[in-house]
């Protein structure tokens, strides 16, 4: 796993954004809209590193889109959110581990699509050919219900070994990301704060305070809004498997819990703010300006918001026929997307949350000196 990423080509994303960077640093008019633009004036020279942590620090507001006295169609072009999605997708998959499977990120929706297509079906036909019809398709109920559909050590190991692959792959790719561009000196107890802080609270998408220009050149936090629902939700999600865990080899508490259970009501509200978080993302997306957007990226992003979707959609789907005889199928539907989430999030744009986290670091750490 060698730490030296820097291409040996530079792509014409990278060239494109230093031309602009350096128009950009020559302005300097929109350094009050975002950590970016301070970032950039603390260079006079753009290395690929600097540019690929430029890139991954932009949260793409558009805000400095619409202020642009330069942007298309003006001669010099300038369109600092398309430019550096494009640059991002780039990073994403020169780090990606295995290297390979950074291809992924070319045709990312295809990717994400076939993925679940086959982990769906690939679960559907094991539960139906294998499971027992009475068992399947009659009503489950007390201790143990799922586990009589599909057994506890399968289901569990079989997430255990998506999921696990999941951190593995994304943890190499975010030490090869750091790698290539941090800057040197150790990381201080005061950076990691301001870094957590500027990820909780997702400030660089309040565009400089009056929020982003998600679709056109009015300022809005609804994107911010949106991306907190989507995030609390999915820590909910695992914070309510975390607990389930613990209640099953700590206490002998076996699922389905109660509905006013710890577990259910963490489960249930996650499920909910990521049915919220990536419904509204999706619909943002649809009616958003074109222009400073990268297109060629949008239908991995978009079949990335609709496997969220769609895994906490069947989630509550599941809770609600839980004492059903539709339990069964809704399992094995929930269980196969669930897998084949676990499967993309390397090779997706669910990797700019730890590279967005490290520009973060980064950022923190040099303002900080």
């Amino acid at each position: 796993m060698d730490g030296s990423i820097t291409p040996r080509v530079e792509s014409e994303a990278a060239t494109e954004a230093r031309r602009q960077m350096e128009i950009c640093n020559a302005c300097r008019y929109c350094e009050g809209y975002c950590a970016v633009f301070p970032a950039m004036t603390l260079r006079r020279d753009f290395s690929t590193g600097d540019l690929t942590h430029l890139a991954n620090l932009c949260h793409s507001c558009k805000g400095c889109y619409h202020a642009c006295q330069y942007a298309p169609p003006h001669p010099f072009g300038v369109n600092i959110p398309a430019t550096f999605a494009t640059l991002r997708a780039e990073s994403y998959a020169e780090h990606a581990f295995p290297r390979a499977l950074g291809r992924a990120f070319e045709r990312n929706g295809t990717v994400v699509a076939a993925v679940a297509a086959l982990a769906l079906t690939l679960v559907l036909v094991l539960t139906v050919a294998l499971q027992d019809p009475a068992v399947l398709w009659s009503a489950q109920t007390g201790t143990g219900a799922f586990f009589r559909v599909i057994p506890y050590g399968l289901m569990v190991g079989l997430a255990s070994l998506t999921f696990g692959w999941a951190v593995l792959a994304v943890g190499v790719a975010s030490w090869r990301y750091w790698r290539a561009t941090a800057p040197g000196g150790g990381v201080t107890p005061a950076a990691v704060a301001q870094m957590a802080s500027d990820v909780v609270t997702l400030r660089n998408l309040g565009g400089g305070g009056h929020g982003c220009n998600d679709v056109d050149d009015g300022f809005a936090q609804r994107r911010r809004w949106l991306h907190q629902a989507m995030a609390g939700g999915f820590l909910l999600c695992f914070a309510a498997t975390t607990v389930g865990a613990f209640y099953h080899h700590f206490l002998g508490w076996r699922s389905p819990h109660a509905f006013l259970s710890l577990p259910v009501q963490l489960g249930t509200w996650g499920g909910v703010l990521l049915c919220i978080g990536t419904a509204g993302l999706l619909h943002v997306k649809a009616i958003t300006d074109p222009a400073p957007v990268a297109r060629k990226l949008l239908g991995g992003e978009v079949a990335m918001l609709s496997l969220l979707f769609l895994v906490s959609i069947t989630g509550l789907l599941l809770l609600a026929a839980r004492h059903t005889g539709a339990m069964g199928l809704l399992l094995a539907i929930h269980l196969g997307l669930v897998l084949a989430f676990f499967l993309v999030i390397p090779y997706s744009k669910m990797v700019h949350a730890p590279f967005r986290a490290l520009a973060l670091l980064r950022n923190a750490m040099e303002t900080k000196r």
